[in-house]
This record gives structure tokens, C-alpha cells and sequence, in this order.
């Protein structure tokens, strides 16, 4: 199985149960993300897994091309960086993330998590 789609399945997976958990448990989500912003040992186990995560993905998966996959790289990216910023500027993301979390309702980012799941379910599983 190609690199590319094994990644978009396991990120269609995560993100289509993730959202959907958003938009039928909007309290239960809410609640969990405030505990983890207050423990700085949720905070590190994060930082852990948003590193590997990001690395194994750029690392074999580094492609800049003008297609779906690039999406894939982008988030590898992503993971990498916010792994790194959450050891190295740690106040800085959580205010990031508060100041989105707090504005916009947890079933929109439930939605909008939902619609990356199915992009990455298309691609995935079906493309």
C-alpha cells in the first residue's frame, strides 16, 4: 500500500471519529480539553506524539507535488511543528489554541474535522 494512502486512511479514521465525537458530545470534549490545557503532563505526551507523528511523516513521506498527496506532507508538518512548539513555546500554542477553542462552537470544529475526514476518506479509501 502505497505511504500516501495508508496515511490518508488512519487520518480519515481519526478525523471523522474525532468530529463526529465533537458535534454529539460538544460538553464531554470541552471539559476534556480544558484539563489537558491545565496538565503539563498531558501537555508533554502531546508534544511526544505530535513529534513522532510529524517525523515519521516527513521523513518518509516528504513529497511537494501538485496533488492530493502534498496534503498529506502539510500535515506532517504540522504534527512536527506543533510538536516542537509545545516544548519549546508552550504558552504561545495554548493561547493559539484557547483564542480558537473559545470562539468558535466545538460542534463547528467538529464539522470542519468531519469534512477534513472525509477529504482524506475519499483519498484514502476511494480515489
Amino acid at each position: 500500500m502505497e505511504t500516501s494512502t495508508l496515511i490518508a486512511q488512519v487520518y480519515a479514521v481519526v478525523c471523522l471519529t474525532m468530529g463526529i465525537g465533537f458535534v454529539l458530545n460538544p460538553g464531554y470534549f470541552k471539559k476534556a480539553y480544558d484539563s489537558v490545557m491545565k496538565e503539563a503532563g498531558f501537555m508533554i505526551f502531546g508534544g511526544i506524539m505530535a513529534l513522532v507523528v510529524g517525523f515519521l511523516i516527513v521523513t518518509f513521506h516528504n513529497v511537494w507535488v501538485k496533488d492530493w498527496t502534498v496534503l498529506v506532507t502539510i500535515i506532517g508538518w504540522m504534527a512536527l511543528l506543533k510538536g516542537v512548539l509545545i516544548f519549546l513555546a508552550p504558552k504561545l500554542l495554548i493561547d493559539f489554541s484557547k483564542a480558537i477553542f473559545n470562539k468558535v462552537p466545538t460542534q463547528a470544529l467538529g464539522v470542519c474535522v468531519v469534512i477534513m475526514g472525509l477529504v482524506f476518506g475519499y483519498f484514502g479509501f476511494m480515489a
